[in-house]
C-alpha cells in the first residue's frame, strides 16, 4: 500500500472509531435511562394505579411505558443538543454552507428526531392502555384505537410530537446551509411543547406557575444534555474548533443548570408541600433528582476547571473534556430516567378541593378587579416577566459595556426600552395579567399594551443597535459569533420579506381578527398555551410593525416616510372597525369558558366583552400620538444630519457645489442677455 492511500486510510479510521465508541455511549445512556426509568416505576406503579382508580394494564403497559418514554426524552434532548451544536457552538464555512463538524451533527440530530418519532409512535397505543387500564393488544384495534386519541390529552400531545420530529428529521436530511440550522433548533424545541403542556403540571392548583416552570425545565436540560452529548461526539472525532465550542457550550450549561435548579424547585413547590418531601414517595423522587442535579453541577464544575484551561493551553488535548463529559453524560441519562419516574408517579393529594377558578386559572381571584388590585395584586408570570427582566439586564449590560470603553450612547433609547420591559412587566404579571384569563375586557387590554404600546417603545430603544456595538466582531478570519450572527438574522431573505411594508402591516392586523373574529379565541378560551401563544404573537407582531415604522436599528430594507405614514394611517381603521365589531357583537366569545368559572361579579359577559371592544377601538390614539411623535423627531434629525453633512462637505471643497451652482446660472444669464440682442 502507498504512503498517500496509508495516510488517507488514518483518519478513515480514526473517524470510525470515535463513531463507534460515541454509539457506545449513546447505547449505554439509553440503556440506563430506559431501566432506571423503569424501575423507578416499579417501586411506585401500584400507589399510581391505586390512587388513580383504574385496572393494571399489564407489565408491557407498565414498565414498557416508562422505558420508552424515557428513551423518548433522551432522543428529544440529543436532537435539540446537536441543532444547537450545528448553529451556535461551531462555525460554518464562509460560503454559509454547514462545515464538517456541524454537518455531522445535523445529520446525527436527523437520526435521533427519527428515533424520538419512533418512540412517540410506540407512546400513543401504550398511553392509552395506561389511561384505560385495558392490555395494550387490546387497544392496538384501529378503530378504537383513533378514537381514544381524541379523547385522551396525553395520547393526542404524542401523536403531534411525532409529526414535529418527523419534521425534524426531514429537515436535518436535507438542510446543508446553516441558515437553516437555527431554524430546525426552534422546530425541535416547538416539538417538545405538547408535553410541557399535558400531565401533572397542566392539572391541579397553580397549574399555571407549574406549566411555565415545566417548559423553561424541559429546554434548558434539553439545551445541556443534547448539547454537552453534541460537544463530546466532536471531541472525540478531533473536531475544528472543539476548544471554542466547549467554551461556549460551558457558557450555555452554566445558564441551564441556574434555569434547571430554579425551575424545579418552583415546580417541586407547588406540586409536594415541604413536609412531604421525606414522606411520600413523590417528594423522596424530587430529593433524588436535585441530589442529580447537584451531582451534575459538581461535573459541570471540575469540568469547566480541568477541560477549558487544557484547551485553551493546547486546543488538541481533550482527554479532560473526554473524561468529565463521558461520566457525566451517563450520570445525566440515569438522571433523565428518574425525572421520567417522577411524572409518572402521581404528587400528594391537595389538602383541600380546589373552587373551579382555580382548576381553570391555578389560583384564586379576590374578588372583582379595582385600582388597588390591579397594581399591587402581582403573580410572576415564569416565561414573560421573566423575560421581561432579562431583556432590561442584558440592555443594561450592553450599556455598560459602552461606557467602559468610553462610548456613549443617548439616554432616551435606554429609557425607551426599560419602559417597554416595564409594560411587558405589567402586562403579564401585575393584577392585569392576574386578571386577564377571567375577563375578557381585561384580557383586551393587555394585548393591546402588548401589541400597541411595549413594541413601540421595545422599536425605540435601537437594541439591535446596542448589540452591534457592545459585541466584540470576530474579526478577519475569526470564528462567527453572536455579532455576527445578529447580523445574518438582520440581513437575510426571511427578515426582509418580513419587513416589507404590507407584510407587516398584514401580519399586524390580521392576528386580531384571525384569533378573535375567526373563532380560534372562542375554542381555545381555557387553554394555557393559546395564552402563552397569543402573548408571543401580539408581542412580535407589534414588534416586526413599530420596528419597520420607527425603528433607529439598521434594516434588511429602506422604507421611505411617506410609506411609513400610509401604514400608520391604513392599519388604524382596522384597529377601529375591530373594536367596533366587538362592541356590536351579540354573542359572548368564550362564554362557555368565563360561565364555567362562575365568577358572580363578572355575570355581564356581553358588556365586559362591548368593554374590551371599546378598549379596542381607543387603544389606536395613543400609539398614533408616540408614532407621529417619534417620526417626526427623527425626520428633524435627519434634515440636522443632512445640513452638516452638506456644510461639512461645503468646507472641505471650498463650497464648490455652490460655486459650479452660481456659475451654472451666470452661464444661463449670459446666454439668455446674447439671445436677446
Amino acid at each position: 500500500m502507498s504512503s498517500a492511500a496509508t495516510s488517507s486510510a488514518a483518519p478513515e479510521a480514526e473517524t470510525s472509531r470515535s463513531g463507534a465508541a460515541f454509539a457506545t455511549v449513546t447505547a449505554l445512556a439509553g440503556a440506563i435511562t430506559a431501566v432506571v426509568a423503569a424501575l423507578v416505576v416499579g417501586l411506585s406503579a401500584a400507589q399510581a394505579l391505586s390512587l388513580l382508580g383504574i385496572p393494571d394494564p399489564g407489565a408491557p403497559t407498565t414498565y414498557g411505558l416508562p422505558a420508552v418514554r424515557a428513551i423518548a426524552d433522551l432522543a428529544a434532548a440529543l436532537t435539540v443538543g446537536f441543532l444547537l451544536f450545528a448553529a451556535f457552538l461551531v462555525p460554518p464555512q464562509p460560503n454559509g454552507l454547514l462545515d464538517v463538524g456541524g454537518y455531522r451533527a445535523v445529520r446525527r440530530a436527523s437520526n435521533f428526531a427519527l428515533v424520538w418519532a419512533c418512540c412517540a409512535a410506540l407512546l400513543v397505543p401504550l398511553t392509552v392502555s395506561d389511561t384505560t387500564g385495558q392490555p395494550v393488544s387490546e387497544v392496538l384495534r384501529p378503530e378504537g384505537l383513533w378514537r381514544a386519541i381524541g379523547q385522551i390529552e396525553l395520547a393526542g400531545a404524542w401523536r403531534t410530537t411525532v409529526i414535529f420530529a418527523l419534521i425534524v428529521a426531514v429537515g436535518g436530511r436535507l438542510a446543508l446551509r446553516w441558515g437553516w440550522t437555527p431554524v430546525l433548533l426552534g422546530a425541535a424545541i416547538a416539538a417538545m411543547m405538547p408535553l410541557a403542556l399535558t400531565g401533572h403540571s397542566s392539572s391541579g392548583g397553580s397549574h399555571d406557575v407549574a406549566t411555565n416552570s415545566l417548559i423553561l425545565h424541559l429546554i434548558a436540560s434539553a439545551i445541556w444534555v443534547g448539547g454537552l452529548f453534541a460537544v463530546l461526539a466532536h471531541a472525540l472525532r478531533g473536531g475544528a474548533h472543539t476548544d471554542v465550542a466547549t467554551r461556549r457550550f460551558s457558557l450555555a450549561a452554566t445558564v441551564a443548570f441556574v434555569v434547571l435548579a430554579v425551575s424545579g424547585v418552583i415546580n417541586s413547590w407547588v406540586r409536594v408541600p415541604p413536609e412531604e418531601l421525606f414522606t411520600s414517595t413523590y417528594g423522596r423522587l424530587v430529593l433524588a433528582k436535585a441530589a442529580a442535579l447537584a451531582l451534575l453541577g459538581v461535573f459541570g464544575y471540575l469540568q469547566r476547571r480541568a477541560a477549558l484551561p487544557a484547551l485553551a493551553a493546547d486546543p488538541g488535548d481533550r482527554t479532560a473534556l473526554i473524561r468529565y463529559a463521558g461520566v457525566e453524560v451517563l450520570i445525566f441519562a440515569a438522571t433523565i430516567g428518574l425525572a421520567v419516574g417522577l411524572g409518572r408517579t402521581p404528587p400528594p393529594p391537595p389538602d383541600s378541593v380546589p373552587t373551579p377558578v382555580e382548576v381553570e386559572l391555578g389560583y384564586e381571584l379576590a374578588g372583582p378587579p379595582s385600582v388597588a388590585r390591579m397594581l399591587f395584586d402581582w403573580r410572576f408570570d415564569l416565561i414573560f416577566g421573566t423575560l421581561s427582566l432579562v431583556l432590561a439586564a442584558l440592555y443594561l449590560l450592553g450599556v455598560r459595556r459602552l461606557r467602559a470603553r468610553g462610548d456613549a450612547w443617548p439616554a432616551g433609547r435606554t429609557l425607551a426600552w426599560l419602559s417597554g420591559c416595564v409594560v411587558l412587566l405589567v402586562a403579564t404579571s401585575s393584577g392585569v395579567g392576574r386578571y386577564s384569563p377571567a375577563m375578557f375586557s381585561v384580557h383586551m387590554g393587555a394585548h393591546m399594551a402588548l401589541s400597541m404600546l411595549a413594541p413601540i417603545l421595545f422599536a425605540l430603544g435601537g437594541v439591535v443597535t446596542l448589540a452591534l456595538r457592545a459585541l466584540p466582531p470576530a474579526g478577519r478570519g475569526g470564528v462567527p459569533g453572536p455579532r455576527e450572527w445578529l447580523l445574518a438574522a438582520v440581513h437575510n431573505p426571511v427578515s426582509r420579506f418580513l419587513t416589507h411594508p404590507v407584510v407587516a402591516s398584514a401580519i399586524f392586523v390580521a392576528g386580531f381578527y384571525a384569533l378573535y373574529l375567526g373563532g380560534i379565541f372562542d375554542t381555545y378560551a381555557d387553554s394555557h398555551a393559546a395564552h402563552l401563544l397569543m402573548n408571543l404573537h401580539f408581542l412580535l407582531s407589534g414588534y416586526l410593525f413599530y420596528w419597520v415604522v420607527i425603528g433607529i436599528d439598521p434594516k434588511p430594507r429602506q422604507v421611505q416616510p411617506l410609506t411609513k405614514l400610509a401604514m400608520v394611517f391604513g392599519s388604524l381603521p382596522f384597529h377601529a372597525f375591530f373594536g367596533v365589531a366587538l362592541m356590536s357583537m351579540n354573542t359572548v366569545l368564550g362564554g362557555w369558558f368565563y360561565r364555567g368559572l362562575g365568577l358572580d361579579w363578572n355575570g355581564d359577559l356581553l358588556g365586559d366583552q362591548r368593554t374590551g371592544g371599546s378598549l379596542a377601538w381607543a387603544s389606536g390614539e395613543v400609539p398614533l400620538v408616540l408614532v407621529m411623535l417619534a417620526l417626526l423627531i427623527q425626520w428633524s434629525r435627519s434634515d440636522h444630519r443632512l445640513a452638516r453633512r452638506t456644510d461639512r462637505a461645503a468646507e472641505r471643497d471650498n463650497d464648490a457645489a455652490l460655486a459650479a451652482h452660481n456659475a451654472m446660472f451666470a452661464e444661463l444669464a449670459k446666454r439668455d442677455g446674447e439671445v436677446r440682442k
